[in-house]
């Protein structure tokens, strides 16, 4: 049976505009980077999706090789979309990417038009779409001309595969050259999706600044730092989180005592605002007037509606947005 969304969904949820276009995202995105894969369990991964959407959430991000193993995760949307929701597909913004391994060969991977038409095709087969809303290079080529990567986006929309197209993990040497590219052609740039959180501000302020000025959107993922910045690991490692599964970024190395020291610092300011520490540090993701959404996982529902949670308080005074960066600058320690 189809599901039946809820009529409030759109209450709670805040929708920003991607830069200067006229396409809005939930201010909080779901990334099925993690959790929605072939080895994970379908009715997880599907209660999650239909949760999400009844809070708003109506953006799903994808990448070709997300699983594990890779296409899985656009599998799994694929049948909730088309068991689930497939009365609400234009209530629905769902992206995907191409740029890392896919398959053996000279042609499964990095930036060539070749590669990237062919993964995109494979996507829409696996989601069951004509076609994706955002298609993103998903990291720069080094050995592909950018003019013929970002030719290949501006085909995916002229052939109606892609309705925007954006791009992740570029410099910003790199995204301007790209930027003037796709304007040439006459398809903008809608959205940048860099790596953005407390531990991790290497886009501040050049890339940032860079979008703002060019009206490109930007959606920042892992803004909880893989769940380092959660209370999750204040007591140690829990059986099935992320740092303790043998595939994932967030490995027990990382959690050093001085950066769990900075992480019990921050969830005190975050208890003096009367958040949770996830709360706070989606909140100050989104504090940027430039910042179109945070795009989270999840591994349960629970998460998902602490989430949206944030958005009951999203300003900082001087003094709070002072006392996180005197305990961001109480180490040198940084995240792998």
């Amino acid at each position: 049976m189809s599901h039946v969304a809820s009529a409030h969904r759109y209450e709670g949820m805040h929708y920003r505009h991607s830069g200067r276009s006229g396409l809005k995202l939930p201010a909080i995105s779901l990334g099925l980077w993690h959790n929605f894969g072939g080895l994970d369990a379908y009715e997880t991964a599907r209660s999650m999706l239909l949760c999400a959407f009844d809070l708003g959430i109506t953006h799903f991000d994808l990448a070709n090789n997300y699983g594990p193993p890779p296409g899985s995760a656009e599998a799994t949307l694929g049948r909730v979309l088309s068991d689930e929701l497939r009365a609400y597909r234009d209530e629905l913004v769902i992206s995907t990417k191409a740029g890392y391994g896919m398959w053996p060969g000279p042609y499964g991977e990095w930036g060539s038009r070749k590669y990237l038409i062919a993964s995109l095709d494979q996507s829409l087969s696996r989601l069951g779409l004509d076609y994706v809303d955002i298609f993103y290079h998903h990291r720069p080529s080094p050995e592909t001309p950018l003019e013929e990567t970002m030719g290949a986006l501006d085909y995916a929309v002229r052939s109606g595969k892609a309705l925007y197209v954006g791009v992740s993990n570029y410099p910003p040497e790199l995204l301007g050259r790209a930027l003037r590219i796709l304007e040439r052609l006459g398809t903008p740039c809608l959205i940048h999706q860099p790596k953005y959180n407390l531990f991790e501000r290497s886009i501040e302020p050049e890339l940032l600044g860079l979008l703002a000025a060019e009206g490109v959107g930007c959606i920042a993922f892992s803004p909880l730092a893989q769940g380092l910045l959660t209370n999750k690991y204040l007591a140690g490692i829990p059986d099935g989180s992320r740092a303790a599964k043998p595939r994932g970024f967030l490995r027990p190395e990382h959690l050093t005592k001085a950066k769990l020291a900075q992480v019990e610092k921050l969830d005190r300011i975050a208890q003096r605002r009367g958040q949770t520490l996830a709360e706070l540090a989606l909140a100050w993701v989104l504090r940027h007037p430039g910042m179109t959404s945070a795009l989270i996982g999840a591994s349960r529902v629970a998460q998902l509606e602490g989430a949206v949670g944030c958005l009951k308080n999203l300003a900082f005074s001087a003094s709070e947005l002072e006392d996180i960066d005197n305990v961001l600058a109480s180490t040198a320690a940084r995240p792998e």
